[in-house]
């Protein structure tokens, strides 16, 4: 990130900005399996047509995903996969944080109160 200029980082903020969703992440791991189409990312994430398309837009207009018609059906696929390791990172330390606290509330739970 050092030497990137103003007009970089930018554009690496608003792909972070564009994972800062959850319907977008959950879309993003609906994909890890393979391509699938808007009906069946509607059906897995749980919502509804227009939603799931449009955040597929957002996606795609980041790159992150690429389109492809086939007949009546638009296929979605995942563009790079290093995106998963990326929120395999953030997911992992975040699931780390969790854990932590939920050690530190459980040790403070049995701690009786100071009167």
């Amino acid at each position: 990130m050092e030497a990137m200029s103003d007009q970089a980082l930018q554009q690496v903020a608003q792909y972070f900005q564009a994972l800062a969703e959850p319907n977008r992440l959950r879309i993003l791991n609906a994909l890890r399996g393979g391509e699938r189409n808007v009906g069946e990312l509607t059906e897995i994430c749980g919502s509804s047509t227009a939603n799931v398309s449009r955040h597929l837009a957002l996606l795609a207009r980041h790159g992150m995903v690429t389109r492809e018609g086939r007949g009546t059906a638009v296929y979605y696929r995942i563009t790079d996969p290093a995106i998963y390791a990326l929120c395999d990172l953030v997911c992992g330390n975040i699931a780390r944080q969790y854990e932590q606290m939920a050690v530190v509330r459980q040790q403070l739970g049995g701690v009786p109160a100071v009167e």
